[in-house]
């Protein structure tokens, strides 16, 4: 997005616009810290779920509101939000700035926004990474070598709660909003305005079962398979008890825990986002 471009849906005499370009990973959060300082009454996060958690986190808390231009790949709060895939109308809402306040996620004080997941998603979200592009084509490709590797050399002992013990667990999956990407949904009753998390508890499992999970999320209804636990709370915390450590996606980007414990919280309508 160009300066030149975005005055022509902006009046220079009614708006000021600063344009920032990303040049690095959590780049993004930087220049929202910036904006914010230059006194910016709307910041814009012209990208995908990666892009929009940099720049919503420093806006969580703030009056400041987030507007969004989806560009990404899989762009699963935009697409939760209803934020058109065309630039122009996107453009036309966040003029228009008629916002919501939405719930925020958080894992251990780092803060997410559509979800976050342990197990197989962020088995799914390592390979993605490490192909070339991020296209729908390459995310399928990457479930599919997350398939086929499934549990090897894995030890993991988790204990959910203070209650639960789940050994090597498939899936934990934790979500704010009813949109994985791609129109995949694993919660699509999932609200960002309800104060509650949305939890998909998958224990380990075999290949035959794994495609059946597979199948029920392409028809969003995991649920209907008696192995899975779907429930809502406003909070989760996980004890590793044994194995290295916790790898992990929010928002669809790789992350290593390496306390032994998680703590999932959600903060109820604390980011201001256009929709």
């Amino acid at each position: 997005m160009t300066k030149v471009l975005l005055e022509d849906y902006f009046e220079p005499s009614c708006f000021t616009i600063s344009v920032k370009e990303t040049g690095y990973k959590k780049h993004a959060a930087q220049l929202a810290k910036t904006a914010i300082n230059e006194g910016a009454n709307i910041i814009v996060a012209c990208g995908g779920d990666g892009t929009i958690n940099e720049v919503a986190t420093a806006l969580v808390g703030t009056d400041i509101k987030l507007g969004i231009i989806p560009i990404g790949s899989g762009n699963g709060l935009a697409s939760n939000l209803n934020i058109s895939k065309n630039n122009r109308e996107a453009i036309l809402a966040i003029k228009a700035a008629k916002s919501i306040k939405i719930d925020v996620g958080s894992v251990n004080g780092t803060y997410f926004f559509s979800n976050t997941g342990f197990g197989f998603d962020a088995d799914v979200i390592k390979n993605y990474e490490a192909s070339e592009r991020r296209t729908l084509s390459c995310y399928i490709k990457a479930s599919l070598t997350s398939f086929k590797n499934y549990n090897k050399n894995k030890k993991l002992v988790i204990k959910i709660n203070g209650v639960n013990e789940v050994i090597n667990p498939f899936l934990i999956f934790i979500s704010n909003s009813n949109q994985l990407g791609y129109s995949f949904s694993l919660t699509p009753k999932a609200s960002l305005q309800d104060g509650l998390l949305d939890v998909v508890l998958v224990p380990k499992i075999g290949k035959l079962k794994m495609l059946l999970f597979g199948i029920c999320m392409l028809i969003k209804k995991p649920e209907i398979l008696p192995w899975v636990q779907c429930f809502k709370s406003n909070s989760l915390s996980l004890l590793r008890k044994e194995g290295a450590f916790f790898q992990s996606q929010i928002d669809g980007e790789l992350v290593t825990i390496k306390e032994s414990s998680v703590s999932v919280t959600i903060k109820s309508k604390a980011l201001s986002i256009i929709i």
